[in-house]
């Protein structure tokens, strides 16, 4: 591919303010991250794109871990009649499965090519899973007998399927990539407690990995996950103002083991249903984090997250040029990689740097070495920030120690400036007018008191399509009027149009 080609691949992407969908269509298309799949509503995810995932997963399962999870792995194939177990939970997903009902193909006689063989018809048709809890509650039912048997403390790394009409990369696809945790417990307050600790998890990894504030709260009862007792979320804004629900975390109480006979006998000799948990996050962080972080360059990634942390650019001319530079390349990567840096050296020879360095903005790699010949000459390169843009000319010697702090540097800033334009949309109202100018004209998250009916928060929705994203836990609930009816209040919610 020559230059010209390239630079033609590598056009513009839309502004942000121009058209937030596009722009963010557009990242996701120049950074290389994904595709449309030839099966609509699926995705196909290219190598930089999962290893962002991989990344995900990775700090994730550790956390897990640590927490005293296991890893497990359960069918993809989910007998009908499971679902109908749970009266709430097939009619949340009902809509969305996606059931196999043949198992076996023929040639057509005509010789048109394969048909469904009607003679192989399942005797029970098979739900491709939308979420696991059904099939792994019915294996948890023979491996709980005695209170001795609890805590049972699964995870699974898996995909699912939901039937989309509109989609959207990352953000909404008819087949995704998530973890889903499942847990037995003795007591109704061992569920609560593993509920809010795995939202904890979810917060943590969230702030301290993809610098991408956000909101713990619970969902209102009638938003809760179908079975469920209790439905918590973190909520994040994009730079759009809209809120993400990033993550979930569900106390489904004895619902599902009432279900599906996940009884054991307690320590007084009687028997019991157990309490159960299930929560979840999926490569939709993904398309938060691009929301969150990134500009009209490209992707911009935090470096917790980011498979390549610093790119290396070699700037010659000559054969002598290149062989010399190419030496303090290699001892160059040889320090980074003694303090664990991803690294990655860009040796195409086909482009000029100036492409290069395009290139390598628009896929948001947090740092940026720059060599030519005078930065041989005077023992120096020059070190380019991705979120910043801001350039140091660095001596050799204190590389390693300066990339190091840089990477610290860039994780902290993207983190603060997402609180700040979080902070700086956010607003406390108690005035139904003034509620609704805001969402209809500027957005952001709304804070105010409402009764718990289901009705104002409609009629809230009707005039500006926000809707109630969470009730916040850390906040000291106050008695209030409710800004539509004036009932009563407990405290207040967040209002926001969302994904």
């Amino acid at each position: 591919m020559n230059e010209q080609n390239i630079k033609i691949k590598q056009q513009a992407i839309t502004p942000r303010d121009e058209d937030f969908s596009q722009w963010y269509l557009d990242i996701v298309e120049k950074a290389d991250l994904a595709e449309h799949s030839v099966v609509k509503g699926c995705m196909v995810i290219k190598p930089y794109g999962y290893a962002i995932w991989e990344n995900m997963q990775k700090i994730l399962d550790k956390k897990f871990k640590d927490t005293g999870h296991k890893n497990a792995y359960f069918p993809l194939l989910i007998p009908k009649s499971f679902l109908s177990k749970e009266a709430s939970h097939v009619k949340g997903f009902a809509k969305e499965c996606a059931v196999v009902t043949h198992y076996r193909l023929i040639d057509n006689p005509d010789g048109s090519g394969l048909i469904v063989d009607p003679q192989a018809k399942l005797e029970e048709e098979l739900i491709i899973r939308p979420t696991s809890e059904t099939i792994i509650y019915d294996a948890y039912s023979r491996w709980v007998q005695s209170w001795r048997d609890l805590p049972i403390l699964i995870n699974q790394w898996a995909n699912v399927v939901r039937w989309e009409m509109r989609t959207k990369l990352f953000l909404r696809t008819t087949e995704f990539l998530w973890q889903e945790g499942h847990t037995a417990h003795e007591t109704e307050a061992e569920a609560e407690e593993e509920a809010k600790k795995m939202l904890e998890v979810y917060r943590d990894f969230s702030e301290s990995s993809l610098a991408m504030p956000v909101i713990a709260g619970r969902k209102p009862e009638y938003d809760k996950f179908p079975g469920a007792l209790h439905t918590y979320c973190i909520e994040s804004m994009m730079q759009d103002k809209k809120s993400l629900q990033a993550g979930t975390s569900h106390n489904l109480g004895q619902n599902f083991s009432k279900a599906f006979n996940i009884e054991f006998t307690d320590k007084q000799g009687h028997k019991q249903f157990a309490w159960q948990t299930s929560w979840g996050v999926s490569t939709r962080l993904i398309g938060g984090l691009i929301m969150t972080h990134s500009d009209n360059k490209g992707l911009v990634l935090p470096p917790a997250i980011a498979p390549i942390k610093i790119v290396i650019i070699p700037i010659y001319k000559t054969e002598e040029e290149r062989k010399m530079i190419y030496r303090n390349i290699d001892i160059i990567k040889k320090d980074l990689l003694t303090v664990d840096l991803e690294v990655e050296i860009d040796h195409r020879d086909n482009i000029s740097p100036g492409v290069k360095f395009n290139e390598w903005e628009k896929k948001g790699v947090p740092l940026r070495i720059e060599i030519g010949p005078k930065d041989v000459e005077k023992k120096q390169v020059v070190l380019v920030r991705r979120d910043s843009g801001e350039k140091k000319f660095v001596l050799m010697t204190e590389l390693k120690k300066l990339a190091s702090e840089q990477l610290i540097n860039i994780q902290n800033t993207l983190l603060m400036k997402a609180k700040d334009f979080r902070t700086k949309n956010s607003f406390i109202i108690n005035d139904y007018v003034e509620l609704i100018k805001i969402l209809k004209e500027d957005g952001g998250y709304v804070y105010s008191h409402w009764c718990r009916n289901e009705a104002c928060e409609e009629k809230i929705k009707l005039e500006t399509k926000a809707t109630i994203r969470s009730l916040p836990l850390n906040q000291e609930y106050k008695i209030g009027k409710c800004i539509v009816c004036e009932k009563d209040s407990e405290g207040r919610v967040i209002f926001a149009k969302s994904y």
